[in-house]
């Protein structure tokens, strides 16, 4: 077993119009014995940008303080946020310090650029970034994930729209892998708000 499928996950991010979501399941596990359902994978960085880590559980928490601590440097001195990506490359610089001993993580990076554009990129552990136009995934689901994104994306969704596309994307996806589950959290962000949900999905 890949030390990246220990503890399970399932991660998307996904664009609309001036609006993005990202979406993860809840469940940590070590291997197929679930120890959590209410485990964070989404990271609020500001109200623009978000990251998802997926991966071992002890490096996703480890790799977002420091990532905080890094945005708030970066706060202090310029005066204002970052933008998303800015952040990716910081992510992807980050990673790729630590090359020759990982942190066992792939982050989704999700935000809203300039004329509130959404920005959407993955990378591996060790920070090769892949930006996308409609949506990135991650984790143990991401096969199932791939082909529920594929058959239900469309472009230009409102919050709304986008809100129940990709959440029926990954209670899809995570029903077909034992190693994520457990309900979902969603996050959808436009410029003026950003709405918070928890899905409920099978618990077994």
């Amino acid at each position: 077993m890949s030390i990246f499928e220990y503890n399970g996950s399932a991660l998307v991010a996904m664009v609309g119009k001036n609006c993005f979501a990202i979406a993860s399941d809840r469940r940590l596990g070590v291997q197929l014995q679930t120890i959590a359902t209410d485990f964070q994978r989404i990271f609020r960085i500001h109200d623009k940008v978000f990251i998802g880590l997926s991966g071992l559980g002890t490096d996703v928490q480890t790799l977002y303080q420091r990532l905080v601590f890094r945005h708030k440097l970066y706060q202090l001195r310029e005066e204002r946020d970052m933008k998303p990506e800015t952040f990716a490359s910081l992510v992807s610089a980050l990673l790729y310090e630590k090359r020759f001993g990982p942190y066992f993580c792939q982050p989704v990076i999700a935000g809203l650029g300039d004329d509130d554009k959404p920005f959407i990129c993955t990378m591996d552990s060790i920070g090769a970034k892949e930006l996308a136009k409609d949506f990135v995934v991650a984790g143990t689901a991401s096969e199932s994930l791939y082909g529920a994104c594929e058959a239900m994306f469309k472009p230009d969704m409102g919050p709304e729209e986008l809100f129940e596309t990709i959440s029926q994307a990954l209670i899809a996806s995570v029903d077909r892998d034992c190693l994520s589950g457990w309900g979902g959290h969603v996050y959808v962000v436009t410029p003026t708000e950003v709405t918070e949900k928890i899905l409920k999905g099978r618990m077994d």
